[in-house]
């Protein structure tokens, strides 16, 4: 195994599973062919044809595409469509900077293949000239990632909130990281993918964040989402990236980024220009 064979396995998709998914002329997502059959019953709401799958053209306003979007969604959800529901509204749109075109319920976004946004904080300390980075072992009872390791912290982008604001909510939630701590971690950037999993197709783009800790804060999660956290070495972070695939998908890259940015991973690495370039796809 190698740094490349966990970005590969962000990289897994055969585009011709999907049909685009519009709102107007604007390419919102990727339906897959055999979703699509479930979403036929619900003409007043979708305009399926073999090339592409559409809002009707009634729903023209951001409020109107919330609502009938719901209402699809919660008798999916009934029919057992929607695994994992959340009950949190995500942004629709085709680009994250470009107003959203509605929300839907977070847990339908890959099934949608609408682009998702999440936030990702590393959580190191200095131990003399050596970092250490802090781990998350994410809980059992996820939807998805169950019992993988993740960063110390990290969330999708809910509807209605700034990046910053989001992230010190899941500093809190999630590792107990005061809000005067949280506020200082910084942005480093992002990562983003394209890869076909159970839950559909994730398009995704990471807002990443480093955090230096202090060497005696010790973080306890307060929402449950987290069973256990541990203190690495890079040496073992390393190590685990490469050998095995004990880390959520997603949070490997990010881990991946943090090594590259803080020169763990040498330009000289055989495949540093594919790492980087493989933390970028879209």
């Amino acid at each position: 195994m190698s740094y490349m064979d966990r970005i590969r396995a962000c990289a897994q998709v055969e585009p011709e599973r999907y049909i685009p998914f519009l709102v107007g002329d604007a390419v919102v997502g990727g339906i897959s062919h055999d979703f699509v059959t479930h979403l036929e019953p619900f003409s007043d709401t979708f305009s399926v044809n073999r090339n592409a799958i559409s809002l009707v053209d009634r729903l023209n306003t951001y409020a109107a595409r919330t609502t009938a979007m719901a209402g699809v969604l919660d008798e999916l959800n009934k029919q057992g469509l929607v695994p994992g529901w959340r009950d949190e509204p995500y942004p629709a749109g085709v680009s994250f900077t470009t107003p959203a075109l509605f929300e839907m319920e977070r847990a339908a976004v890959p099934l949608f293949g609408v682009k998702g946004y999440g936030v990702h904080m590393n959580g190191y300390v200095r131990d003399g000239e050596q970092s250490k980075i802090w781990v998350g072992k994410r809980s059992l009872t996820k939807p998805t990632g169950p019992g993988k390791l993740d960063q110390i912290v990290a969330g999708g982008q809910p509807a209605g909130m700034s990046l910053r604001d989001n992230l010190i909510k899941e500093c809190a939630e999630e590792a107990d990281i005061p809000a005067a701590l949280a506020t200082k971690a910084v942005p480093v950037g992002t990562i983003s993918y394209v890869t076909s999993r159970t839950e559909g197709l994730r398009d995704d783009i990471l807002f990443n964040f480093d955090l230096l800790l202090p060497s005696d804060f010790t973080p306890v999660n307060t929402d449950g989402e987290v069973d256990e956290f541990y203190l690495w070495p890079i040496e073992k972070i390393c190590e685990t990236i490469c050998e095995t695939d004990n880390f959520k998908f997603n949070a490997a890259l990010v881990v991946i980024d943090f090594l590259v940015r803080h020169g763990h991973i040498e330009a000289d690495h055989p495949d540093y220009a594919d790492i980087v370039a493989g933390l970028h796809r879209t």
